[in-house]
């Protein structure tokens, strides 16, 4: 079937083109959703009307949908998840639970389709992932993934042993330094005597 293109159909045409489409897709998908017409007389009359129209709403789409991707970039979401003892998810973290989240943090809604999560997330961490919002347009969000009932905040405990600088090393005692004062004032006379007694042979 022959069809007049009333809006753009991703991947399909553009607003205002005329084109040959399956039949079924026609009757079952685009005419009831009012995205394309039969291309009758009338309706090739509107095609530069159409084209027009098109171009239009084809600007405002990119510009909302920048607009979004500004307000998205860099954003963080937090997404709690049940896990076993080895820290291994009941369950994964799927592109419906982060679409699901950001869609309520930026109260738009944000297609599951749009995040590209190349896999299920099975395990605890923070992920870069991209969001694909428009074929112009991509925003790069954060999702953290906690076990439940922890903070996701909370800062990391650090160990109590230190760094292990000085490890088996004491603090030297009050009488340990003082011994090592008489030590060395013992030292010091030993020499001065020893010297004191080579000048006395020498002058004999």
């Amino acid at each position: 079937m022959r069809v007049v293109f009333l809006e753009d159909v991703s991947g399909v045409a553009q607003g205002g083109d005329v084109k040959e489409v399956k039949n079924g897709f026609a009757r079952n998908f685009l005419i009831p959703k009012s995205l394309a017409t039969p291309a009758t007389h009338n309706a090739l009359q509107r095609v530069e009307r159409l084209k027009k129209q098109a171009d239009e709403t084809r600007l405002k789409v990119l510009a909302d949908t920048r607009a979004l991707a500004e307000a998205l970039d860099g954003v963080q979401v937090n997404i709690e998840m049940r896990t076993g003892a080895s820290g291994r998810l009941y369950g994964s973290v799927t592109s419906a639970m982060i679409a699901n989240e950001l869609s309520e943090l930026t109260e738009r809604e944000i297609d599951r389709r749009t995040i590209q999560l190349p896999e299920s997330i099975r395990e605890l961490g923070t992920f870069d992932i991209s969001l694909r919002l428009h074929p112009e347009v991509e925003a790069g969000v954060k999702v953290l993934v906690y076990a439940a009932g922890t903070d996701p905040f909370a800062e990391p405990e650090e160990p109590e042993d230190g760094d292990g600088e000085g490890e088996g090393e004491e603090e030297p005692t009050e009488d340990a330094v003082a011994v090592a004062e008489i030590t060395e004032t013992g030292d010091e006379t030993a020499e001065e005597s020893t010297e004191e007694a080579e000048e006395s042979d020498s002058r004999a």
